[in-house]
């Protein structure tokens, strides 16, 4: 029996009851509420699998709701109820978005035929995107490459570690791989056999970071229909990766010293603590020592995460290992694009050595991808690179410690930590995109709601009102 939950919205309280009665009888969850404003709050506050709504209403339209849902989520298929009189506004809805229309006179198995249609486009979609993750995923637990002395000192350490049970805490700018030394510290550890679980920390909002993290009760909030585990209680016995930690606001920070001081859990609206054994290990690309003095990381958190510090090499401190990562990466897109092994000309393979990488091994990945879909030759040239490696250019927004702009290093001594960089890279690839955000988050390899974090976080402004306007940036904030 179907368990999806539908949104029904329209201003008629008989035509709310009856669809009530008609789609509850096909097993749906059924939210029904009279206007489109209402409908899109309790949308914000919990998710639903469908929506139908009609046209005209008094305040907020069906249009204009059907627009809201798409900004919120596009994937949710919205179907419209018209009268005949406004059937050409139905069709614009459609035009617009909108997965399907009916008349309110139309039969009831039409109704539920559509609906049906719809879920199951929704639940297509949900398993494409499961799949798609999980492509990702399994892509990302290659093996590291590099001979380079300072991987190899890396690799001991991470030996050493791996034998014992104590946290890790992973220090490392973006794209140098500390996912794939979790997974290594996890895969050498006597947790090997128990669950690998992880958590971008700053990829998502705070009430549902908490949730994930957690847990919650049935009827702790609006859309708790159920019990849920948290990804603690999913880990036990594993090893829990929280990347990007420094993003955690203070009340999540207040949590996670719990589970560290206490190996316990308290589900959202719960009161009982749930006792986990799990293995953390964090991760971070920014400086959270100098985020403690500015008061926006705990120092007792820090402290307990901080009881193993690795530090990463970044790409261009290895330059040795760049041949190595060029001849693995041609080899998997050769494979994944069902093509012969293409070979890099010399001047080529010397470009990709004397570039800077500020996006570090990420960044030559997708360099190297590039190459292999766009090249029509039967072998990589340097026509084959971007033109800022072929040309030996940092990325657009790439800066070093001596590079950041003044007035971020007014007020500051004259060693940079990460922070510093990260403040400054992040401004000089905004400048340089005209505050496009998602441009730039495409650039710095960040999903569009970290890079608003970060430009809330350092509080950075444009230097001057000339910049270009990103039609998408709307959509990236919802």
């Amino acid at each position: 029996m179907a368990h999806e939950r539908i949104l029904i919205v329209d201003d008629e309280e008989s035509l709310r009851r009856f669809l009530t009665i008609l789609l509850k009888k096909e097993g749906y969850e059924i939210t029904a509420v009279p206007n489109a404003t209402e409908a899109l709050a309790v949308f914000q506050k919990s998710p639903f699998d469908a929506v139908l709504t009609d046209i005209k209403m008094p305040g907020m339209s069906g249009i204009e709701l059907l627009r809201a849902i798409r900004g919120l989520d596009a994937s949710v298929p919205v179907i419209v109820m018209t009268a005949y009189a406004s059937l050409d506004t139905a069709i614009e809805a459609v035009n617009q978005g909108a997965f399907h229309y009916f008349i309110k006179q139309a039969k009831n198995e039409e109704i539920k035929l559509v609906l049906r249609r719809a879920l199951e486009m929704q639940r297509l979609r949900n398993e494409n995107k499961t799949l798609r993750y999980e492509l990702r995923r399994s892509q990302g637990m290659r093996k590291i490459i590099g001979k380079s002395q300072k991987l190899q000192d890396v690799f001991e350490t991470v030996r050493k570690v791996a034998k014992s049970d104590s946290t890790v805490l992973l220090c490392g700018e973006s794209g140098t791989g500390k996912e794939l030394f979790a997974r290594e510290i996890h895969r050498a550890s006597r947790r090997a056999d128990g669950p690998f679980v992880s958590i971008n920390c700053g990829a998502l909002p705070e009430n549902l970071l908490e949730s994930e993290l957690f847990g919650h009760v049935k009827g702790s909030f609006t859309g708790a229909i159920r019990d849920k585990e948290g990804l603690f209680t999913v880990a036990t016995g594993g090893t829990f990766l929280l990347d990007e930690v420094g993003e955690t606001s203070q009340s999540i920070q207040v949590k996670l010293l719990r589970v560290l001081q206490e190996r316990e859990t308290i589900p959202v609206g719960g009161q009982k603590p749930i006792k986990v054994d799990v293995r953390v290990i964090a991760a971070t690309n920014a400086d959270l020592e100098k985020s403690v003095e500015r008061g926006l990381f705990r120092a007792d958190l820090f402290y307990r995460l901080n009881v193993i510090p690795i530090v990463l090499p970044t790409l261009r401190d290895r330059p040795e290992d760049i041949p190595l990562l060029v001849d693995y990466f041609l080899k998997e897109y050769c494979r994944i694009a069902e093509r012969s092994l293409l070979p890099i000309d010399d001047d080529a393979l010397e470009a990709l050595g004397k570039y800077e990488w500020p996006g570090n091994v990420r960044e030559l990945e997708n360099v190297i991808e590039r190459a292999v879909i766009l090249e029509e030759e039967d072998r990589i040239r340097m026509e084959s690179l971007p033109e800022r490696v072929a040309l030996g250019k940092r990325a657009s927004g790439a800066v070093t410690p001596t590079s950041i702009p003044s007035d971020i290093l007014a007020n500051r001594g004259t060693s940079s930590t990460l922070e510093d960089v990260e403040r400054g890279y992040l401004m000089k690839v905004l400048e340089d995109t005209g505050w496009q955000k998602k441009k730039a988050s495409t650039i710095l390899g960040i999903n569009s709601s970290t890079l608003y974090r970060k430009i809330q976080r350092y509080g950075l402004e444009p230097k001057t009102s000339n910049f270009g306007v990103d039609d998408e940036d709307e959509d990236s904030e919802s």
